[in-house]
């Protein structure tokens, strides 16, 4: 089953919170008074959450088809859920309201570098395009307007950067760390403001609305091939990176043996045609297993903006 809740008005968004908030304290009363495991019935289903993707909005059937590959191969019905902001995510995570999660990997290592964390990493993407060398790696793009007259970084002081979400490592921690590094951190920017979404920003700058942005580079190649009425609109200004790719996680409260299972299903779609094939639609060679400390470059620039006192963006 697929659900896309994509609220339009702030006060969607914040009505939903509150009812997966009250959710939260549902579940959490249930599991202390049953005491029981995260899908320990061999008929519950997987809920699976996304909001960092490897794909843009325009391809999020592709996940669709990702997961209803996992459940016929497990012979399990699977729930994916989207549509939801970063910290939302979290909080549905924490609560167990979800059992897997395609997220970022700045959220990834906040959740993770907890006294008791809730997810483990479980897999990594491997995208097919060369640029990622084979790694489970991704960039942030600078992107402008394809007609604007910036060349350089240096050219974008006093312009309007516009981002998706705060906690975004592509669309936040790495833009804020470059302006660390080149020591403009007491107001770079003329304006900024958020967009909600990497596809949002690409929008944004697409039409002039915005001067510039930090965009995923997974979500930005998929749009230019796929769906470049806006993307092509626009053009890479600047690099950032690499870091560790968006991961797969799971959250704790799901049983040992059926992490297992998720995980080799998902290792194993690159060996069947019909794997194969939905894997070709959304860009990606193969799923790996990943280690913690492919995301400790993220960490480092996180840690850089608690270090220069320099946490928003300016």
């Amino acid at each position: 089953m697929f659900i896309n809740i994509k609220p339009v008005r702030y006060i969607a968004k914040y009505i939903i919170t509150l009812l997966f908030s009250i959710s939260f304290l549902f579940v959490y009363s249930s599991n202390n008074i049953a005491d029981t495991s995260s899908l320990s019935s061999e008929h519950e289903s997987i809920k699976i959450v996304m909001s960092a993707a490897f794909v843009s909005d325009s391809g999020v059937g592709v996940y669709d088809d990702i997961f209803k590959y996992v459940g016929k191969k497990m012979n399990r019905k699977v729930e994916f859920v989207s549509g939801f902001s970063y910290r939302t995510i979290n909080d549905m995570l924490d609560a167990g309201l979800v059992d897997v999660g395609f997220i970022c990997g700045l959220p990834y290592t906040m959740k993770k570098d907890t006294k008791i964390p809730t997810v483990e990493l479980l897999l990594a993407p491997v995208m097919k395009d060369q640029k990622y060398k084979n790694s489970p790696i991704y960039y942030s793009y600078i992107i402008v307007h394809k007609d604007s007259q910036f060349k350089e970084f240096s050219d974008l002081k006093g312009s309007h950067f516009t981002f998706n979400d705060e906690i975004s490592n592509s669309g936040y921690n790495m833009p804020r760390a470059h302006l660390i590094e080149i020591g403009e951190t007491n107001g770079f920017f003329k304006k900024v403001s958020r967009s909600g979404s990497h596809e949002e920003s690409i929008r944004l700058v697409a039409k002039g609305k915005a001067d510039v942005s930090a965009v995923d580079s997974l979500v930005y190649d998929y749009d230019m091939l796929n769906n470049p009425k806006y993307a092509q609109q626009t053009r890479v200004l600047k690099v950032l990176g690499p870091a560790g790719i968006p991961p797969v996680v799971v959250s704790t409260k799901v049983p040992l043996h059926l992490r297992k299972k998720i995980q080799d299903v998902l290792i194993g779609m690159n060996n069947d045609e019909e794997g194969k094939s939905i894997l070709n639609a959304a860009l990606v060679d193969r799923f790996v297993k990943s280690v913690d400390s492919n995301y400790d470059s993220i960490r480092d620039m996180y840690k850089k903006s608690d270090k220069y006192n320099y946490k928003v963006i300016r």
